[in-house]
């Protein structure tokens, strides 16, 4: 796998933990502050996610994603 497609995944992966960081913080804040943060999280993964994804499929439309194995 190229180093390219690599850190494609592992913003997916990245991606994935801030999701769930947001959904347990949302779940145990005590606030109103936290919830504007944790939404800002989940906000932010899920644009980072969609963008990742859009790279990905680019990448494999030009026959460049190889995956290891």
């Amino acid at each position: 796998m190229k180093p390219c497609d690599r850190n494609i995944l592992k913003i997916l992966n990245l991606a994935e933990e801030m999701i769930v960081l947001a959904d347990q913080g949302d779940g145990d804040r005590e606030d109103v502050g936290c919830g504007i943060l944790y939404g800002v999280l989940r906000d932010t993964a899920y644009k980072l996610k969609r963008m990742a994804e859009e790279e990905k499929r680019s990448h494999q439309e030009k026959g460049w994603w190889r995956q290891e194995g």
